[in-house]
């Protein structure tokens, strides 16, 4: 098992639970694998913030310390001038420590503000985070209508950033989701009684998800009704994996790849030049990304935003050759007929490169390996010849019908074979029957699909089993 590595997005190192032991906090923390920590700090008129900084920038053995700085819904009657936000925009201007804006937004919970003076509040510091061009920690509670007019009416998601501690809606998550926003969920869904929690999570896609502990509070089990700490954040990471049917590894590589890129903890890397993976594990499932190329521009592709899938990156430089292919499972490390199956799946049509896939499905089925391959189905109209019967060596293949007719896979995958692609993705699923022992139709659940004339189409008409994937999935 590779070594774990969790980022703690959202902690208070500077609340008096641990006035006396924020050095053992982090000691702690690095003993679970925690390699950096975000101290959120909350603008007091008594304190200010600037104390919060002065955590972040103490050297600590195996862990970095970031801050966000911001004035809480509950202080907000305190702000009386503009001196709070001045503080905060000094303190961002001269340490490269602080990373975010917040937390910040509304709390009708307590209500330890009027709500007007709230609102104000939050909307400054919106615009504050455009000034200097940091993302935004936000805070809802009971205020979940209210949150989202301020976030559209300032252009909070031209900044981004987290709602954090998530434990609203599911109208919540998909407004948020929609403006860009991460959802950083804490130990919350460790509690017996957060089913529906755990039903917003399910949904919410990976690309999208961080985890926090929220420290000194909400502590995750077992922990519960003890101090929380961010060596805790484990537990939740634990439950996400549960919830998401990912693995440990899974949650640890995508939430902290999602923190480094939200709050640009790793500014000196340019992603344009990451390297990026041919073999990739989600799960027990070993990927393999052979091509970028697609005959389609489908709408929904999640490439047109980003490169990264699960934590993944996987733009290709160029395009791997065989031995490139067999040294980049080797660098796993594990034995290939060790995993549940290997997938040719990537930002990509892994068909356009048949006989290389031909080649090295072939060699790993020797082996012993379960092979299974995620197509558009257009690979006959590409080849100008019917295919299938040069793929006996596959398990399994997962086609992309994505519409139940051919107008509408036209206008939602953009491809070059106009009202043809249709017919013959239909007539690739019906010959992979003959050759290949599981055939599936998948449709992504795009706004206003109809998926009921989907799945008849692919249980009644054809014969093959069907899967509806989440928006902005990918594997």
């Amino acid at each position: 098992m590779s070594e774990l590595t969790f980022i703690d997005t959202h902690a208070h190192l500077d609340d008096r639970a641990f006035k006396d032991d924020v050095e053992g906090v982090v000691a702690r923390a690095r003993e679970a694998g925690i390699k950096k920590i975000i101290t959120v700090g909350c603008w007091s008129k008594k304190q200010g913030v600037k104390q919060v900084v002065e955590i972040a920038e103490k050297e600590y053995e195996g862990v970095t310390v970031y801050a966000a700085l911001g004035i809480h819904p509950h202080d907000a009657s305190d702000v009386k001038s503009d001196t709070p936000y001045n503080e905060i925009r000094t303190l961002c201007e001269n340490s490269k420590k602080v990373v975010a804006i917040g937390e910040c937004g509304l709390d009708y919970h307590y209500n330890n503000s009027p709500k007007k003076e709230q609102r104000k509040v939050f909307i400054d510091q919106i615009n504050l985070a455009r000034e200097l061009t940091l993302p935004l920690v936000i805070h809802t509670r009971e205020a979940e209508d209210e949150t989202i007019e301020i976030m559209r009416g300032e252009g909070a998601e031209e900044i981004g950033g987290v709602l954090h501690c998530f434990s609203g809606s599911e109208k919540l998550a998909t407004e948020g989701l929609k403006m860009g926003f991460m959802l950083s969920f804490s130990g919350i869904i460790t509690f017996p009684k957060a089913d529906e929690l755990r039903d917003v999570l399910r949904n919410v896609p990976t690309e999208r998800l961080l985890i926090e502990t929220d420290a000194p509070y909400l502590a995750p089990k077992p922990y519960r009704g003890k101090t929380n700490e961010s060596a805790y954040v484990v537990e939740t990471a634990k439950k996400m994996a549960e919830v998401k049917a990912l693995t440990i590894e899974d949650i640890s590589r995508i939430t902290t790849l999602n923190a480094e890129s939200v709050f640009s903890l790793n500014e000196v890397e340019e992603r344009g030049e990451k390297k990026a993976e041919i073999a990739y594990k989600i799960r027990n499932s070993l990927y393999l990304n052979i091509t970028n190329r697609c005959s389609n521009a489908c709408t929904f592709c999640a490439k047109f935003k980003s490169y990264e899938v699960k934590g993944h990156y996987l733009k290709l430089g160029h395009e791997p050759n065989f031995n490139e292919v067999l040294k980049a499972v080797e660098a796993l490390g594990e034995n290939p007929a060790s995993y549940d199956e290997i997938v040719f799946c990537g930002f990509g049509e892994s068909l356009i490169r048949l006989e290389l896939l031909k080649k090295i499905g072939t060699h790993f089925k020797e082996m012993g390996c379960r092979i299974r391959i995620d197509t558009d189905g257009l690979a006959n109209l590409f080849h100008q010849r019917n295919i299938l019967s040069e793929l006996i060596f596959v398990d399994e293949v997962s086609v992309s019908l994505n519409a139940p007719d051919a107008a509408t896979y036209e206008k939602l995958c953009r491809t070059p074979f106009g009202l043809d692609a249709f017919p013959a993705i239909l007539f690739f699923l019906r010959e992979a029957k003959k050759f290949i022992s599981r055939v599936q139709a998948t449709v992504v659940s795009v706004p206003n699909l109809d998926i009921e004339a989907c799945r008849r189409i692919a249980e009644d008409d054809i014969g093959v089993a069907f899967r509806v994937r989440t928006y902005n999935e990918v594997g």
